[in-house]
């Protein structure tokens, strides 16, 4: 009998090590509706049903395709499929701001994201006094977009990391962050432009755990060199330790993921297959 209650207690001990490893992710990853924007170009519903087909029912969308906000949530809805997330630009907020809001609330959306500040000359060359007014105008814009239920975040592409230079120390990133509320001005980490400018996605997250709020999950060839031309692949097979950033990422604040892979339509089909096993297949 003691022996028995003995095999008991260990078995006790034992099946949680055996059998209750706990995804990383807690759901399935959303796409950006970019990945697919060729064919989502061509046929809407079509490729939403490709998309269900995976598994797959969380969107950002960045691009309508020439649906009305209603018509596309009528198509998300009719496959039990939603959009938390919307890519506006700059300027959409700045002068159309009562249609953003509208748009996003027709479509069901939660956060509205832009990706990029405008600013003359080369897109990489990103000016101080252009940062210093896009702090100003991140406030203006999250503060309205919270008024009616929505959080504004800023997608990063690079040329935020560069030094900040009389904005003070730290990067022009640093800047953005400590010169905007929290309350109304969040951030979207897209991985692959953290890690492409030569910035490690692990410290980031953990230096500003509260702030990022949405995550673009894509990976690059392994062998490139850092900022140069990007090669895309899924989003196991790189140069950038997924497992780890997602790690860090699950004691963040961010709500939702998104697989974005910038490859070449032709790819695309073959590689987010390969992306989502590898995303589901995660541990704690």
């Amino acid at each position: 009998m003691k022996r028995i209650i003995f095999c008991l207690v260990l078995s006790s001990f034992l099946a949680p090590i055996a059998f209750g490893q706990k995804k990383l992710l807690k759901d399935i990853p959303g796409v950006v509706s970019y990945t697919y924007r060729d064919d989502f170009a061509k046929d809407v519903p079509g490729t939403l049903d490709k998309i269900k087909s995976l598994g797959v029912t969380n969107i950002e969308f960045s691009n309508l395709f020439k649906k009305t906000p209603e018509e596309l949530r009528a198509l998300l809805d009719a496959r039990g499929m939603r959009c938390t997330s919307i890519g506006v630009g700059y300027g959409d907020l700045d002068k159309h701001m009562d249609k953003v809001i509208a748009q996003a609330k027709a479509l069901g959306a939660e956060f509205v994201r832009i990706g990029s500040i405008p600013h003359p000359g080369d897109f990489k060359d990103l000016h101080a006094d252009v940062v210093k007014q896009a702090a100003i105008d991140f406030n203006k814009f999250g503060k309205t977009l919270a008024e009616n239920g929505l959080t504004f975040c800023y997608h990063n592409h690079g040329p935020e990391f560069k030094p900040a230079g009389e904005l003070g120390d730290g990067l022009l990133f640093d800047y953005l962050v400590k010169n905007t509320d929290p309350k109304y001005v969040s951030f979207e980490m897209d991985v692959m432009w953290v890690y492409w400018p030569g910035q490690d996605p692990v410290a980031l997250l953990q230096k500003y755990p509260d702030r990022f709020k949405l995550m673009h999950v894509k990976n690059v060839k392994k062998g490139l060199e850092r900022g140069g031309s990007a090669t895309f692949v899924a989003v196991g097979e790189g140069q950038i330790d997924m497992e780890a950033v997602l790690k860090a990422a699950r004691k963040t604040k961010i709500k939702y993921y998104y697989i974005e892979d910038e490859s070449k339509p032709e790819f695309i089909d073959a590689q987010m297959p390969v992306s989502l096993k590898y995303l589901e297949g995660l541990t704690r």
